[in-house]
């Protein structure tokens, strides 16, 4: 007789976990409190323009190849996908404008050329960033950092040897500036502390890894948009035999004798020989495991950021963009101060317009365009978001009709809003944070959850709340490292 496997949660983690346990044998039900799967890997259609709802980005692709592979099936036939020839373009108040290649050799001499950098420091910069992930990725990124053996491996013992060029000791932004002239530069590599919600000017320089996954590994775009890596999965892991069930909400689960063996929601008990959360680590505590001896070092840790996204589809096309872009602000340090101390937004934040119909034609009406207009802005920590949404709004409308010298509101047909407290209503995480807990000292790898619970046996964790990191690579990392201690 087969196991069975109760997931709580379908975030493209809890998917993957999904496939993985389902090509082990094991029976595998999963709940959802939503009506659709993917958590923030969703979609949103609105009068003839479809957005991707979440993660714009798309790194590692491999990760997810490897869940059709293990399923013996060939990922070309059920996903598609192309690596971008810019991985994103980058405009400046100043009117500079920046077009990050994807070939390093063009990308150096643009930014010789257009900032007056040298182009060996960038080469120089992601041979770092290659260093980083060589020594760190089979720590951080393939192993539970919660078990003896990950930290007695031959490969962790080599890596012990490099701590002090690994970016430990220092800031992100500290490495940079040793690395860059050009503050503009700086300001360009300081971002990639956005991925997982972290402020450069506080986080540890071994962030410096994201780098080589986006231009020496490269970064890419799903034919069909970033909602196919859920479709996709989701349909594979159904072939498989894995039970979805919907608008389902878990209520508790169910402990005994320090096991875990069932489930609870409104309207059954079900049972099973593994539970999986997928579900936001803190809220998860609070909520379905309230009865249980809570993990207060965790729990209490400063959150990350979190997203205000507008949705808008506009009426007209622009050359100049592409499906990543990005207009920074003067004042990177102050914008962050913003975020991290004064819990409030910047009146010149940094903007993300991400433009899926540059490459997916459909996903606009003709002659128009889906822009995903997002900014980093403070978890939710009760502030008065009308009030903060309405200023962002305007001065962010304001930025780009500056450095694109045109009038973007009359241009807006359509228009959706998603903020911090809908983003922790839609999917769970605590106070709208999209990546957990903070990242913003070098212990916070340390800081994360375990894969696995320590105090109840058959209990397990994955998704962008625990270990290794939010962020779609880091979540389907999560649930192999999981499926690898079952």
């Amino acid at each position: 007789m087969s196991k069975k496997a109760i997931i709580i949660g379908s975030g493209i983690a809890g998917i993957s976990a999904s496939i993985r346990l389902a090509t082990k044998g094991y029976e595998v039900d999963v709940f959802e409190a939503n009506s659709y799967p993917g958590g923030k890997l969703s979609e949103i259609e609105i009068a003839g323009y479809r957005f991707d709802a979440g993660p714009s980005l798309f790194t590692l692709p491999d990760q997810v190849e490897e869940l059709f592979r293990i399923a013996g099936k060939n990922p070309n036939d059920f996903f598609e996908y192309i690596k971008l020839p810019v991985a994103c373009h980058y405009f400046w108040e100043d009117g500079k404008k920046l077009n990050a290649y994807a070939d390093i050799d063009r990308f150096a001499k643009e930014v010789q050329e257009v900032l007056g950098e040298p182009a060996g420091s960038i080469k120089i910069a992601l041979q770092k960033s290659s260093f980083i992930y060589e020594h760190l990725s089979p720590l951080f990124m393939h192993r539970s950092l919660h078990k003896w053996e990950t930290w007695t491996n031959p490969e962790a013992l080599k890596s012990y040897l490099k701590m002090g060029k690994l970016g430990i000791f220092s800031t992100m932004n500290e490495a940079n500036e040793k690395l860059f002239n050009n503050p503009k530069l700086v300001q360009l590599f300081n971002r990639y502390a956005t991925y997982n919600g972290s402020n450069p000017y506080e986080t540890p320089a071994t962030l410096n890894i994201i780098p080589h996954l986006e231009f020496n590994i490269g970064a890419f775009f799903p034919k069909k948009g970033m909602h196919d890596i859920t479709l996709s999965l989701f349909q594979l892991s159904k072939d498989l035999g894995v039970t979805y069930f919907f608008n389902q909400k878990v209520e508790e689960i169910i402990v005994e004798n320090k096991i875990a063996t069932g489930i609870k929601t409104s309207n059954e008990t079900k049972y099973a020989d593994l539970i999986i959360n997928n579900m936001d680590m803190v809220n998860a505590y609070k909520t379905i495991l309230r009865k249980q001896k809570q993990p207060k070092l965790l729990l209490n840790q400063p959150k990350s950021s979190s997203a205000l996204i507008f949705y808008w589809g506009i009426n007209r096309t622009f050359q100049e963009l592409d499906l990543h872009n990005i207009f920074f602000s003067d004042n990177y340090l102050e914008e962050f101060d913003h975020i991290f101390k004064k819990g409030s937004i910047y009146h010149d934040p940094t903007v993300y317009v991400n433009i899926t119909s540059v490459y997916k034609p459909d996903d606009a009406p003709k002659d128009c365009m889906n822009w995903f207009t997002m900014i980093n802005v403070p978890n939710n920590q009760g502030q008065d978001w009308d009030k903060l949404i309405a200023e962002a709004r305007k001065n962010i409308l304001h930025k780009l009709n500056r450095i694109l010298k045109t009038d973007i509101e009359p241009l807006i047909e359509v228009e959706e809003i998603l903020d911090p407290r809908k983003i922790e209503i839609k999917t769970s995480s605590a106070q709208g944070a999209l990546y957990g807990n903070s990242s913003n000292n070098k212990f916070s790898a340390f800081l994360r959850h375990a894969n696995y619970s320590s105090k109840i046996k058959n209990l397990y964790f994955c998704g962008g709340s625990v270990h290794p990191g939010g962020g779609i690579p880091l979540c389907l990392l999560s649930s192999k490292i999981m499926c690898e201690m079952i």
